[in-house]
């Protein structure tokens, strides 16, 4: 395969708008040019994409929060793991991800970062790795989830500045949980450091979640799950993360973390601009039900659910694709809509929008085609073809 082609005869959902029978010219990674039908019909590529009227050229999906997929996790440490999760994600539309770590040992912890810091300096193809997201040890006890609560401590400036230039400062989200001592503190420094700091396995009131929404933690760790909850006297986290316009707020729509009537109730009060899907996958997704490992803990899949023994989920089993499919049944939203809370919007808070996130002259040729009944058949990452349907 060439590093130019085209992929013609579709729906192509650009920046402004969509053009119908439409194509895309790709070249050295990069969007080099859109066209209407009209455009493309006088213009002859040797490589072409040919689809059909009705399938959909979107962007790629952007999953902020993934553990891990087809047997691995990021916390393997492992240059084979990495490459088996950037293999694996194309196949449900996801062209780029923030590998994620948790709670466990700091030398544990150090190895993963080092890890993806070196695999990201290597060759390697399918999706592409944008940085860390350390999902704990800053969080609270008290919400620790599936989380080793031996593993857990207080928010700790220092401990994360080691962490940071171990990364060659690539960590780009931090999750803590606020009420905890010095949280705000680190809120601070990771906002002076341009790192994203998330609320998440928090139980904090509403009044301490303002305070860190004010010190700008603009960014809630699955919203619902692992938080304190919603109580008409005392309000809690999430509902602080609701109301506040500047927050955006992860949802892991695999229709079993939360009720699609709280899909609704987060839709109603944030819109689509401030919403991001999710899939907080863990080593389970993409194999068959049994007991897997997450973070030394022992997990039971069965129909698409992950939990320890005692029935706390533990991450989940969910694809990009099926989670904008559950979207769309649940709220009858529009692809652009989807597009947002998949696409944009993850690229938007990763500061990437001029990269990313949406279908422009310029940007990477990160570019998916959905089928009509909204499969991927079809998955390009930085302009090269990471997935292709039989």
């Amino acid at each position: 395969m060439t590093d130019r082609f085209l992929i013609k005869g579709l729906k192509v959902y650009g920046e402004q708008k969509v053009i119908k029978h439409g194509a895309v010219l790709v070249e050295n990674g990069k969007i080099a040019e859109i066209f209407t039908n009209e455009e493309h019909q006088k213009f002859c590529e040797k490589e072409t994409y040919q689809f059909s009227a009705n399938s959909h050229l979107i962007p790629g999906f952007i999953d902020m929060h993934i553990h891990g997929c087809s047997g691995t996790d990021v916390m393997d440490a492992t240059k084979e793991s990495l490459e088996i999760i950037c293999e694996t994600l194309p196949k449900e539309g996801t062209t780029s991800f923030l590998a994620t770590t948790m709670s466990k040992s700091n030398e544990d912890i150090e190895n993963a970062i080092l890890n993806i810091k070196d695999f990201q300096k290597s060759t390697y193809s399918g999706a592409e790795i944008l940085g860390t997201n350390l999902e704990g040890p800053f969080i609270s006890s008290k919400k620790a989830g599936a989380q080793d609560i031996d593993n857990i401590q207080p928010p700790n400036i220092k401990l994360f500045q080691k962490w940071n230039e171990l990364s060659e400062k690539n960590i780009r989200l931090v999750t803590l949980a606020p009420e905890e001592d010095n949280a705000i503190e680190l809120i601070k420094f990771l906002h002076q450091n341009k790192i994203i700091a998330s609320i998440g396995h928090s139980n904090a009131s509403f009044e301490e979640a303002i305070s860190a929404i004010d010190a700008h933690c603009i960014y809630a760790t699955h919203l619902f799950n692992a938080m304190s909850p919603i109580n008409q006297r005392s309000p809690g986290c999430a509902i602080a993360c609701l109301l506040h316009d500047d927050v955006f707020c992860e949802l892991i729509a695999d229709n079993i973390h939360i009720h699609p009537a709280m899909l609704y109730l987060a839709q109603r009060l944030k819109g689509y601009d401030r919403l991001v899907l999710v899939t907080d996958s863990m080593r389970a997704k993409c194999m068959n039900d049994g007991t897997y490992d997450l973070g030394g803990k022992e997990v039971i899949v069965k129909n698409n659910r992950a939990a320890l023994s005692d029935g706390t989920l533990a991450g989940s089993v969910l694809k990009m694709i099926d989670g904008f499919k559950n979207v769309q049944n649940n709220l009858q939203c529009t692809i652009e809509n989807l597009i947002k809370m998949t696409s944009t919007n993850p690229a938007k808070i990763l500061s990437l929008l001029d990269q990313k996130g949406t279908i422009a002259k310029g940007k990477d040729a990160d570019l998916v085609v959905l089928d009509e009944s909204y499969d991927v058949v079809f998955t390009i990452c930085r302009g090269k073809i990471a997935y292709q349907k039989d």
